[in-house]
């Protein structure tokens, strides 16, 4: 790559920061207005959260399922059978639930975000509301960041829950573990500073994933092609910086 093609890249990605964050900047603004109209935020959390809390379920159950089955398998060389529920809920909160369920939050609900506000873009809506006066972000755009921002730790909540009834289900019904031993010692060794970490993430995460998706929505070309691309670059730039805030944030907890 030549120092010219470089230089380009570089700015331009400086400048995409940028406009995000100034975006970011003016939609917090106004946040506060929006939340004196809360039918919104109800609604927007229930279609960014209750609308996802099936996938979010199963997939809680399945990783839960397999997370016992290869806890198991190490744990037994080391003859700590018994520590698999200790195992199951510190990866599940720390790590496995706020990761996989942004991931799915921004496959799911982002996507949906982004071609929604995109499709009111494409058809002039926004271009309509400020004509009358109506400011797209206090009626659009904060609306569906708070309501994708508040959804994502009771869906990371949800998947951790299900997730250790999984393990469960798999290490005491199908491995012979101890059910007193699988929940006590989880009990035992699993503290407020696990809990917290993993909220922290998914807030994070939340915030992180409802921002991309509402912003490459409300700048989508006014195309269906623009609008598809805009739906592409959210589940792409979201799953990126999800992994690379993960990484952050757990070294922050270290």
């Amino acid at each position: 790559m030549s120092a010219a093609l470089r230089d380009a890249v570089f700015t331009r990605s400086v400048r995409k920061m940028g406009a995000v964050a100034v975006f970011f900047c003016r939609m917090l603004a106004q946040c506060g207005p929006a939340l004196a109209r809360p039918r919104l935020i109800v609604y927007q959390i229930y279609n960014a959260g209750a609308r996802s809390l099936v996938i979010i379920m199963l997939s809680g159950l399945f990783v839960g399922m397999v997370l016992a089955l290869q806890g198991f398998d190490l744990l037994q060389r080391f003859g700590s059978e018994e520590a698999l529920g200790t195992a199951a809920a510190i990866a599940l909160l720390k790590e496995l639930s706020p990761v996989i369920t942004a991931l799915l939050f921004a496959g799911r609900a982002g996507t949906s975000l982004t071609s929604e506000i995109g499709l009111m873009r494409a058809t002039d809506q926004l271009t309509a509301m400020k004509m009358m006066a109506v400011d797209p972000l206090r009626y659009v755009a904060a609306p569906r960041f708070l309501g994708g921002v508040v959804a994502m730790p009771f869906l990371a909540a949800v998947f951790s829950i299900i997730g250790l009834f999984g393990a469960q289900l798999v290490g005491v019904k199908l491995m012979g573990v101890d059910r007193g031993a699988f929940w006590s010692q989880m009990q035992s060794n699993v503290g407020l500073k696990d809990v917290m970490e993993g909220v922290v993430k998914s807030v994070v995460f939340g915030l992180a994933c409802s921002l991309i998706a509402v912003y490459e929505g409300y700048h989508a070309e006014p195309t269906a092609a623009g609008v598809g691309l805009a739906t592409t670059r959210t589940v792409v730039a979201s799953s990126v910086l999800i992994l690379l805030l993960d990484y952050v944030l757990t070294a922050c907890f270290i």
